[in-house]
């Protein structure tokens, strides 16, 4: 049950990271003179959306035990 659980979680972080890069690169197209803001919020977005995927799948496969 935790190895679905940690699947769950990886399938959850690879969604929120391509949904942020797509609406940063839609963000950029629009406001080109803001994309370097656009980008470091986006960088740092992700950073945290995979740290606690991270967490979280760590989490699930401890607790197949």
């Amino acid at each position: 049950m935790g190895a679905l659980g940690a699947g769950i979680a990886a399938l959850g972080a690879g969604i929120g990271v391509g949904m942020i890069g797509s609406k940063a690169t839609e963000s950029i197209a629009r406001q080109p003179e803001a994309s370097g803001d656009i980008r470091t919020a986006m960088i740092i977005t992700a950073a945290l959306i995979e740290g606690a995927a991270l967490f979280a799948i760590v989490v699930g496969l401890l607790s197949n035990g």
